[in-house]
């Protein structure tokens, strides 16, 4: 007979998402994702100058401030075919390919580690034997026995003060945690390590942005970072070198810990290839332009159907029709008005209706889009896919050593199908961080050099005609694909839709009842134990959830979650 769970909240940072599963034979036979916050920020932009949308459209997350704020401009620019300064496009993609890095670390070692390491195992461990596991992954200066047993001397006194406190709501013990205690330690010790790279990522976000979270730095038309290298009030030599510094040390981090860390946990999950698939039709957009007219990318981007990369289909600017044409949302499961018909985001409404959770009707506050009629998966996984097929070198290296370690951990060689799995995707953000490493650098170069030739521009004015026009921004974020689509009538936003990257990934059934890539993700996954459902939080966690990231709530009792098993 089949069980219903209810898991609610199922992130470790916000709490708007609900997963429903029912299980029968210990696995996963049908599943409903559930965004449970109207987002409403759509509204909240009518009829504002477009100058401005993007300081308003960056509240929309708490976390990926910086992706709404880039894309939004992008939109507005995009309408206007607006040029943008290349020391400009320079600078955004630095912010971007940071905020990227901080991002992903923070994704693998705060947000999901935890669904596939024992904290309470790594007191058994030996911190020489442990250490030794690491130095024969990397060379890394910090994988030293005197420093792994600092680091276990430390969560043992979290333990025997009875007060886990961060590590408090982990599965500690559940059948399906098989990692040797040594290997247990091993990713703790780097935990504990990420907390502070992540910070220098976000320290680059900062100096380039002024502010993180919500950076400032940004105008419709470039940026407002005046570059004068005789002046202390501006960007100046002192403050890019500092940004050098970081980028270096975050490289070493990322090539020495992380990438060797997924590797390894990945290939003693080997098992873990075999769920989590869902939809295998997946999307990217390009993104680092190159140019000041957005046509040249240092990152490729693209369609692939149904997983198969020899059939994918490259996207070559910010103005390409096919992505334009191809986008729409769907309501018909969504609490919104309306007939439930797909709409393109130019024509698309936000008038919220609650009617309640429904099985078979409306269960989310999160639309269904499509593209040309299809589901798609966004992501890293899609992103690292999309630049593998379209032939990017720093992909395909650093994906030959991600797969090059896991079989010398594992014992067996993985192929590229192995990727689109649950384990898969957090191999892909593992590369694409790493890939990101070496973008942040080329482009920390490129703005030198165009600097060293005399050319300080950042920004051009911009100027909106009467009559309508429209536009759209895309970006891949570190969720995925991220767009902002506005109508802009004599001056003034008539229309503004955000199809975000958790909109592609968390979406409920379409017109047509198809599953989200959430909901197909989970159909076959194994349930060891449905009181302790970590299998279906591995699943959801791996496409890094995140849905309305700027508020999180907890009631009067200290309850932050809740499982109902029916």
């Amino acid at each position: 007979m089949a069980m219903r769970i209810t898991i609610d909240p199922i992130t470790r940072i916000e709490g708007h998402l609900r997963i429903d599963c029912e299980v029968d034979g210990g696995k996963v036979v049908n599943s409903w994702s559930s965004g449970q916050m109207w987002r409403g920020i759509e509204v909240i932009l009518k009829d504002r100058d477009p100058r401005d949308a993007w300081i308003f459209a960056q509240r929309i997350c708490g976390v990926c401030t910086t992706v709404h704020a880039i894309v939004s401009v992008r939109a507005v620019e995009n309408a206007l075919k607006l040029k943008v300064p290349l020391n400009a496009q320079y600078i955004r993609n630095m912010i971007i390919a940071a905020h990227g890095i901080h991002d992903h670390i923070v994704h693998f070692y705060q947000l999901s580690a935890l669904d596939w390491v024992d904290i309470v195992s790594a007191l058994k461990a030996d911190p020489k034997a442990a250490a030794a596991i690491a130095q024969s992954l990397s060379d890394w200066p910090l994988n030293s026995a005197d420093e792994f047993a600092k680091v276990q001397k430390k969560v043992q006194a979290f333990v025997d003060s009875g007060q886990l406190g961060i590590f408090g709501s982990g599965y500690w013990g559940h059948p399906a945690m098989k990692l040797p205690p040594e290997v247990n330690l091993l990713a703790i010790v780097h935990y504990m390590q990420a907390l502070d790279y992540q910070r220098r990522a976000n320290q680059i976000v900062g100096i380039l942005g002024s502010k993180t979270p919500h950076i400032q730095n940004l105008a419709v038309g470039g940026v407002a970072n005046p570059i004068n290298p005789e002046s202390q009030s501006t960007l100046t030599l002192e403050r890019l070198y500092k940004v050098k510094t970081l980028l270096d040390e975050l490289g070493g981090f990322v090539q020495q810990v992380y990438l060797p860390d997924v590797a390894a946990i990945g290939a003693l999950y080997a098992d873990w290839t075999a769920y989590g698939a869902g939809v295998t039709t997946m999307m990217a957009v390009p993104e680092m332009p190159l140019d000041t007219r957005n046509t040249q990318f240092a990152l490729p981007g693209g369609f692939i159907p149904a997983g198969d990369v020899g059939r994918f289909q490259a996207m070559a600017n910010f103005s390409d029709g096919f992505f334009e044409k191809g986008v729409k949302e769907s309501a018909k499961h969504a609490w919104y008005e309306g007939s439930g018909e797909p709409l393109h985001p130019y024509d698309g409404e936000t008038e919220p209706k609650f009617t309640g959770f429904e099985d078979d009707a409306k269960y989310s506050w999160v639309k269904a889009p499509t593209f040309n009629g299809e589901r798609v998966q966004v992501g890293p996984l899609a992103n690292v896919l999309a630049m593998y097929a379209a032939g990017h070198e720093p992909t395909k290296r650093n994906l030959g050593r991600l797969l090059s370690i896991a079989a010398k951990v594992g014992g067996n060689e993985l192929p590229l199908s192995a990727l689109q799995s649950t384990i898969g995707r957090h191999a892909a953000r593992a590369v694409r961080c790493a890939v990101l490493t070496e973008t942040l650098a080329a482009q920390w170069d490129l703005l030198m050099q165009n600097i060293a030739k005399g050319d300080y521009a950042t920004f051009n004015a911009p100027s909106f005609p009467k009559g309508e026009i429209r536009g759209f921004g895309c970006h891949e974020a570190p969720r995925g694909v991220l767009s902002h689509w506005t109508v802009i009538k004599n001056g003034k936003i008539a229309n503004y839709q955000a199809v975000v990257p958790s909109t592609w990934n968390a979406g409920p059934r379409d017109e047509n009842d198809a599953l989200g890539p959430y909901e197909a993700s989970l159909i076959g996954n194994p349930v060891a134990d449905p009181e302790r459902p970590l299998e279906v939080i591995r699943t959801v966690h791996s496409f890094d959830p995140c849905l309305a990231c700027a508020i999180h709530m907890i009631d009067g009792s200290g309850e932050i979650a809740r499982i109902k098993v029916l």
